[in-house]
C-alpha cells in the first residue's frame, strides 16, 4: 500500500503530461532540428541554477520565472537563426546553445551548496517526489497550450512541413516560428522542473521517431507516439518499484529500447515504407 501511494503521482504525471510533448516532437522531427528541445531544456535548467544561486528554492515561483525567462531568450535566438540562406546549419547553432548552457550551469552549481545533487536533478528530474499541485498546474497549462496548437494547427503544420511554400502562400513564417518556439519553450520549462532535461528530450523525440517508422499521417503518428510514451512510462514505473531505480533514467532507457524494437520491426515488416506525411 505504501509503495502504491508513493507511485501514485509519478504514474499520474507520466500518463497525463507526455501527450503534448509527443505532439511537439512530431514538429521537431519534421523540422529536422532534433536537438532544439535538448537545448531549450538545458537553458531552462540553467535558469533554475541561476535562481538557486540567488537564494531561491527550486519549487519557488521565482525559480520557474528564471527558467522561463532564459528559455524565452533561447526561443528568440532559435527563431532568428532559422532562414533559407543559412551559412551555418541551425542544428550547429542549437548544439552550441546546449553546450554553453550546460557548461554555464556546471560553473554556477560548483559555487552553490548541494551543486552535485542539483545537477543530477536537472538531468533526471524528481518525478518520484513531484508535488501533486505541480502536476495538476502543468496539466492545466498543457491543456491551454494544446488548445492553442489545435486552433492554429494549419499554420504550425505548414511552417514545419514546408516553410518556403508557407511563405509563398502569404504566411508570416518568422512570426509563426516565434509563436511556436515560445509555446515550445513554455512546455519545456514546465516539464523540465518535473522530469529533468533527459526525460524532456526523450518524451519529445523518441515517441515521434518511433511513430514515424510505423505510420504516415500526423494524427496516426500522434496516437502511436502517445501510446509508446504511455506504455514505456508504465513499464518503467513497474520496474522502478521492483528494483529501486531512478524513475526518469528508467523511462529514458525503456524508450530507447522501444525505439530499437520499432526500428528492427520496421526493417523486417515494412522494408518499402515511405516517409511521406499526411495531415
Amino acid at each position: 500500500m505504501e509503495l502504491l501511494s508513493l507511485m501514485k503521482w509519478p504514474l499520474i504525471a507520466s500518463l497525463i503530461l507526455p501527450w503534448l510533448l509527443v505532439y511537439l516532437g512530431l514538429h521537431i522531427v519534421q523540422r529536422g532540428v532534433i536537438f532544439v528541445d535538448l537545448a531549450l531544456a538545458q537553458t531552462a535548467a540553467f535558469g533554475t541554477c541561476i535562481s538557486l544561486l540567488a537564494g531561491y528554492d527550486v519549487h519557488d515561483w521565482q525559480s520557474y520565472a528564471f527558467s522561463l525567462g532564459f528559455t524565452f531568450v533561447g526561443a528568440v535566438v532559435l527563431t532568428f537563426t532559422r532562414g533559407r540562406d543559412q551559412r551555418v546549419p541551425q542544428e550547429a547553432l542549437i548544439g552550441i546553445v546546449y553546450v554553453v548552457a550546460a557548461a554555464a550551469a556546471i560553473l554556477i552549481l560548483s559555487k552553490s551548496a548541494g551543486g552535485h545533487e542539483e545537477l543530477q536533478r536537472s538531468l533526471v528530474g524528481e518525478l518520484l517526489v513531484v508535488p501533486p499541485a505541480d502536476v495538476m498546474k502543468t496539466f492545466g497549462l498543457f491543456i491551454v497550450l494544446g488548445a492553442v496548437h489545435f486552433v492554429f494547427r494549419k499554420q504550425f503544420l505548414a511552417i514545419s512541413a514546408n516553410p518556403e511554400q508557407a511563405e509563398a502562400g502569404g504566411l508570416n513564417v518568422r512570426w509563426w516560428d516565434f509563436v511556436f518556439y515560445m509555446i515550445f519553450g513554455l512546455v519545456v520549462t514546465s516539464f523540465v522542473h518535473i522530469g529533468g532535461v533527459l526525460l524532456v528530450f526523450s518524451y519529445l523525440v523518441v515517441p515521434a521517431v518511433c511513430a514515424t517508422y510505423l505510420v504516415n499521417s500526423i494524427p496516426a503518428r500522434f496516437a502511436a507516439g502517445w501510446a509508446i510514451a504511455t506504455l514505456a512510462s508504465v513499464i518503467s514505473l513497474f520496474v522502478t518499484a521492483r528494483v529501486d531505480l531512478p524513475i526518469g533514467a528508467a523511462i529514458v532507457c525503456v524508450l530507447g529500447l522501444a525505439l530499437v524494437l520499432v526500428v528492427i520491426g520496421a526493417k523486417l515488416y515494412r522494408p518499402k515504407a515511405t516517409g511521406s506525411v499526411q495531415a
